[in-house]
């Protein structure tokens, strides 16, 4: 198996990526390019570490009768540069690109991935557009998105007595989702959405005015809709205002381990946050974590992270049996016949995936340990209620997806 695990970081700014020796053009090679945010506020969830993920199902699919590369590059969260490498990276030979976090950067390779004909499997993207109102016949959504994370999250806050709701909202494509989806979801169980505030992306650091306004509104939760070290500076700074103190409650609508990790237990103790993996729930994540610990080293697996490892391994079963020239003559044939096979890992299980491209997997509401609870480190989460997959995500026909027939 031969895997370049050469990382191009620089691949934005140089416009060349490293395709140009005879052996790297060889018609049998398989070329796999994560796309990630290697730099900037995401850079914890998946990064390098979701590159690690992606070589790990590269080596554990072993020998098929092709080889496979993987390459990297970062996206610094922009929807120019990263629909520049996804461009130059299908040109130069990338039979399919994973990962994408960001939501604007994911719509953008989206469209690219649908002008090549090549496959796209973003996993790193929670805008539930991808398999609404912009859904491609190129693209597989993976793990997660805007309506999984407020039905499961945003519901279950209702249910408990938070009715009055104000968002603290990321000023881009995933964070607008994250709230409209999440107001919907309030609205629908009796609740009222008192107002948003929306900051600039990625250059917001100090949140304290926006919790003022927030505070100001009276609201009995306040809804996060960002994520990572966005997420964790809102937290944390509402902390330190004492914002739970006054009976305010914190929704973390989209929360990975990385996140509690940063914030402590001391602080993050009871949020409830939903997740489609932890590495402790059953037998086989904890298999999987083991198999990981060599290239992950100090970390475990997490959701974002470990969906490169389930939708990289699918893919290679894909083109195992379909036969790479197949394969590269067209991505929306590859995505179909991913589309028709189980799916089957130890990161989720089993599962299928639907016309629309959503890949379907159970969602998991989780309550933060106190300090006093956790066993260790990385001993985090308690599950406090199951999603089914077939209940977990919107339904086929609610979504405004042109491939599904009415």
């Amino acid at each position: 198996m031969n895997i370049d695990r050469r990382a191009v970081l620089g691949a934005a700014a140089a416009g060349a990526l490293p395709f140009r020796s005879a052996r790297s053009q060889a018609a049998n090679t398989i070329r796999i390019g994560v796309l990630n945010d290697q730099s900037g506020p995401y850079r914890d969830l998946s990064g390098p570490y979701g590159v690690m993920c992606t070589q790990q199902a590269v080596a554990e699919f072993g020998q098929r009768g092709f080889n496979v590369e993987v390459v990297n590059a970062d996206h610094q969260n922009r929807p120019d540069v990263g629909a520049n490498i996804a461009r130059q990276w299908y040109d130069q030979g990338v039979d399919v690109i994973v990962d994408v976090p960001t939501s604007s950067v994911g719509l953008a390779v989206n469209n690219v991935a649908r002008e090549k004909n090549k496959a796209y499997l973003n996993t790193g993207s929670a805008t539930s557009d991808l398999t609404g109102a912009q859904c491609s016949p190129n693209t597989i959504h993976w793990m997660y998105d805007t309506y999984m994370l407020a039905k499961s999250t945003g519901a279950a806050m209702v249910r408990a007595g938070g009715d009055s709701w104000y968002f603290i909202t990321a000023d881009y494509a995933f964070g607008h989702a994250l709230e409209r989806d999440t107001g919907n979801f309030v609205r629908a169980a009796g609740g009222r959405v008192l107002g948003a505030v929306r900051y600039p992306f990625p250059a917001t650091t100090d949140f304290s005015s926006f919790l003022l306004q927030a505070q100001a509104a009276r609201p009995k939760v306040i809804g996060f809709a960002n994520a990572g070290a966005d997420l964790i500076n809102s937290i944390k700074q509402a902390s330190e205002f004492g914002v739970t103190r006054r009976g305010i409650k914190l929704a973390a609508l989209l929360m990975f381990l990385p996140d509690v990790h940063s914030i402590g237990l001391e602080t993050a103790q009871g949020l409830v946050l939903t997740e489609s993996f932890y590495w402790d729930l059953n037998d086989r994540t904890r298999a999987l974590t083991e198999r990981l610990r060599p290239r992950l080293r100090d970390q475990v697996p997490n959701m974002a992270s470990v969906a490169n490892y389930s939708c990289t391994l699918h893919y290679l079963k894909a083109i195992a049996d379909m036969g790479v020239a197949a394969s590269k003559a067209s991505g929306v044939d590859v995505i179909n016949r991913m589309k028709a096979m189980p799916c089957d890992d130890d990161a989720f299980g089993p599962g299928t995936i639907r016309v629309d491209g959503r890949k379907l997997c159970p969602s998991y509401l989780f309550e933060v340990k106190s300090p006093r609870e956790s066993r260790g480190r990385w001993d985090y989460y308690k599950l406090v209620q199951t999603t089914p997959a077939a209940e977990a995500f919107r339904p086929l026909n609610e979504g405004g997806c042109s491939l599904v027939r009415s």
